[in-house]
């Protein structure tokens, strides 16, 4: 799939193909995320940050499993 760019003001912008969105499930005034890769450039609507953070959360909370099981108990 080809985008082409355009000036718009100062800056380029594209035009998304409607399926595309539709697959990334966002719509106008949503954000998208760029991610460098070794093969280019990944493109999601999910915060990669985010998803770091979540996966650390993970982690901390099955580490210390029991210890919130016996304050929720409290």
């Amino acid at each position: 799939m080809e985008l082409k760019l355009r000036k718009t003001g100062n800056s380029l912008s594209t035009i998304w193909p409607r399926e595309v969105l539709n697959r990334l499930r966002v719509g106008e005034g949503e954000s998208l995320y760029l991610t460098e890769t070794p093969g280019g450039v990944m493109v999601t609507a999910a915060d990669p940050k985010f998803a770091q953070t979540m996966q650390s959360t993970d982690e901390v909370i099955r580490r210390y499993r029991n210890a919130y099981r016996e304050l929720a108990d409290k």
